[in-house]
């Protein structure tokens, strides 16, 4: 049986160590052969959005637009649906196969067996 983790990044550049975090935690879940679903809140929302990715220049650290494709590429993300309506986004304005959700399914998907959350 796979696991699967549920990644969520609520923030953006203002806690760049916090987000980039997040995201090599997710990549490195699906190198562990993990099912991986990252959400995206508040200013993370705009990881999810072509030429508005945060640069978050950490040394020592991957570049997040290699960590949000390779997510993308294996994984699943998904923009919180309030924070898409408050930065006026729509689907078609995101990423390719990033989609918009609300808190009733991730509620959903954190409480599913064998599911592990984390927050960051």
């Amino acid at each position: 049986m796979s696991r699967s983790l549920v990644v969520k990044i609520t923030c953006g550049a203002e806690a760049a160590e916090r987000a980039n975090q997040g995201w090599t935690v997710a990549a490195m879940g699906l190198a562990a052969g993990a099912e991986v679903t990252v959400w995206l809140t508040g200013e993370a929302t705009w990881f999810a959005v072509p030429d508005r990715q945060p640069d978050l220049a950490l040394p020592q650290a991957a570049e997040v637009s290699d960590l949000v494709e390779t997510v993308r590429s294996g994984g699943s993300v998904i923009v919180c649906s309030q924070c898409a309506a408050r930065r006026e986004l729509t689907e078609d304005q995101l990423l390719p196969g990033v989609r918009i959700a609300g808190a009733a399914v991730f509620v959903e998907s954190v409480l599913a067996d064998g599911v592990q959350a984390l927050v960051y």
